[in-house]
C-alpha cells in the first residue's frame, strides 16, 4: 500500500474519532468559559466537581476498548455476523456498574468532593455539581460501549455526528440553565451540570436507535451473552478501566496539592488541565485508529503490518500535536484570557501553558502505543505501565518539587514535563519489542 493511501487510511478513521473527541472535552471548557465569570470560587468548585465525576466516569472507560478490541478482532477475521456479541456483553456490565456507582455519588457527594478539596466554599459548589453530573453515569457508559462497537468496525463517522449532537445541545442548555431565562431562574453551577447530564442522556438514545438500525443481523440484543463473553470482556475492560480511574485519581491528588498552595493555583490548573487534555484527544483519536488498523491486521494474521501501523500513526499524531501546541507557546495570554478573567491568574497560568504546550508534542508515542497495545490485547501491561508512571514518577515529583521544595504550580508544570518525556520513551520501547505479537484476544 502507498504511503499517500496508508495515511489517508489512518485519517478516515481518526478524523471523526478527533472531531468527536474534541468537542467531547469542549463539555468541560464550556463549562469553565461559562461559569469563569462568576469568580474564581465556582470556578475551582465547578474543577473539583468535574475531576470527581472524571474519578467515576473512569471506572468505566475500559468498556470502550475491551468492545472495540474484541469487535476489530471479529471484523478482521470476516466474523460479521458475531461481532456485536461484545457489545450485548459490555451493556450488560455496564449496568451492573454504573446503577450502584450513582447511587453512591449521590448519597456521598460532600464526602467524595471533600477529598480533593478542603476549602468550605469550593466543596458546596463542588458536591452540587457532581451530584447532578453523576445521574448521566449510565448514559456515559453505554455511550463508550456503542463507540467501541462502530470504531472497531471501521465506521467512526457516527460517533462524530452523534457527538456533535450532544455536545451542541449542551452549550445550548448550560448557557440556558447557567444564567437563567424563559422562566427558570439563574442555577450556576448546578445548571452546568445539568446541561451535560441531559445533553449525554439524549445522546446515549440516539446511539442506541442508530445501533439497532444497523447491528441486528451482526447479533446485536438477539443474540444471548455468555458467561465466557461476559468475563473475557470484563478482563480485557477492567485494566484499563483501572487504569482511567487511577489516572484520575493521580489528577484528583494533583488537585489536592493545588490546594495546599492557593485556592487561585486550583482555579488556573483546572483551565490547565483541561486545556491539556482538549489538545492531546486529536492524539488519542489517532490512537483509537491504531487500534482497530492493529487489531485488524493481527486478526488477518499479519503481524509487520500491524507493527507498522503504530509507527506511521505515531508519526502522524507527533506532527499533529506539534502543529496544536504552537499557540499554547507563543500566545499563552491570549488562551487563558478566554476562561480567567483577572490578570494576577493569568500571569500565575502563563508559563505552566507554555509548558503544556510542550508536553502534547512529546506525549504523541505515550498516547499512540497506548492505544495500539490495547488494540493488541495488552491491556495489563498497559496498566502497568501507565500507573508506575504516574503513582512512581510523576506524583512524588510533583509533591517533591510543587509542595516540599515550594516551586508551587509552575515547579509541579515542570514536574509533569520530565514524566510526559519519561512516559513516552518507555512506551515507544515497549512497542519496539514487538512481544505484544503474541497475545490472544
Amino acid at each position: 500500500m502507498l504511503e499517500i493511501d496508508r495515511t489517508r487510511k489512518i485519517l478516515t478513521l481518526a478524523l471523526p474519532i478527533m472531531g468527536g473527541m474534541l468537542s467531547q472535552s469542549l463539555l468541560n471548557l464550556v463549562d469553565a468559559a461559562l461559569v469563569g465569570s462568576l469568580g474564581e470560587t465556582v470556578l475551582a468548585g465547578v474543577g473539583v466537581g468535574g475531576y470527581a465525576i472524571f474519578m467515576l466516569t473512569a471506572l468505566i472507560m475500559g468498556l470502550a476498548s475491551g468492545v472495540q478490541s474484541q469487535v476489530a478482532r471479529r471484523h478482521g477475521a470476516r466474523e460479521y455476523s458475531t461481532r456485536a456479541l461484545p457489545l450485548n456483553a459490555a451493556i450488560l456490565l455496564a449496568l451492573i456498574i454504573t446503577l450502584p456507582l450513582t447511587w453512591l455519588a449521590w448519597q456521598f457527594s460532600l464526602q467524595i468532593v471533600g477529598l480533593i478539596n478542603q476549602d468550605q466554599a469550593v466543596r458546596e459548589v463542588a458536591s452540587d455539581y457532581f451530584s447532578w453530573r453523576s445521574l448521566a453515569l449510565l448514559p456515559i457508559a453505554l455511550t463508550l460501549c456503542f463507540r467501541g462497537y462502530w470504531q472497531g468496525i471501521h465506521k467512526p463517522g457516527i460517533y462524530l455526528k452523534i457527538i456533535l449532537f450532544t455536545h451542541t445541545l449542551n452549550i445550548i442548555l448550560s448557557i440556558w440553565l447557567i444564567h437563567g431565562g424563559l422562566g427558570v431562574p439563574p442555577l450556576g453551577a448546578v445548571g452546568a451540570a445539568l446541561g451535560t447530564s441531559i445533553s449525554v442522556t439524549l445522546g446515549a438514545l440516539v446511539w442506541g436507535w442508530m445501533t439497532w438500525q444497523t447491528a441486528c443481523p451482526s447479533g446485536f440484543v438477539f443474540q444471548p451473552t455468555s458467561l465466557n463473553l461476559l468475563w473475557r470482556t470484563l478482563r480485557l475492560a477492567a485494566p484499563n478501566s483501572v487504569q482511567q480511574f487511577l489516572f484520575a485519581v493521580s489528577y484528583a491528588v494533583l488537585f489536592w496539592f493545588l490546594g495546599q498552595i492557593s485556592t487561585s493555583s486550583v482555579a488556573v490548573g483546572h483551565v490547565l488541565v483541561h486545556l491539556s487534555l482538549l489538545m492531546i484527544l486529536p492524539g488519542v483519536g489517532l490512537g483509537m485508529a491504531a487500534m482497530s488498523l492493529v487489531g485488524s491486521s493481527l486478526g488477518d494474521e499479519q503481524k509487520d503490518e500491524a507493527h507498522r501501523w503504530g509507527w506511521e500513526v505515531m508519526r502522524l499524531a507527533s506532527v499533529l500535536l506539534g502543529c496544536l501546541a504552537l499557540p499554547m507557546i507563543f500566545f499563552p495570554e491570549a488562551i487563558l484570557g478566554i476562561f480567567l478573567h483577572e490578570a494576577h491568574l493569568i500571569e500565575l497560568g502563563r508559563i505552566p501553558l507554555m509548558l503544556t504546550g510542550i508536553m502534547i508534542t512529546l506525549d504523541a508515542a505515550a498516547i499512540v502505543f497506548n492505544q495500539a497495545l490495547q488494540g493488541a490485547g495488552a491491556q495489563r501491561l498497559v496498566m502497568q505501565i501507565s500507573l508506575s508512571m504516574q503513582w512512581l514518577v510523576f506524583l512524588p515529583a510533583a509533591w517533591l518539587v510543587g509542595i516540599y521544595w515550594e516551586a508551587g504550580l509552575l515547579g509541579i508544570w515542570y514536574a509533569q514535563l520530565g514524566y510526559r518525556i519519561i512516559n513516552s520513551s518507555v512506551f515507544a520501547w515497549i512497542w519496539q519489542q514487538r512481544r505484544w505479537q503474541q497475545l490472544k484476544v
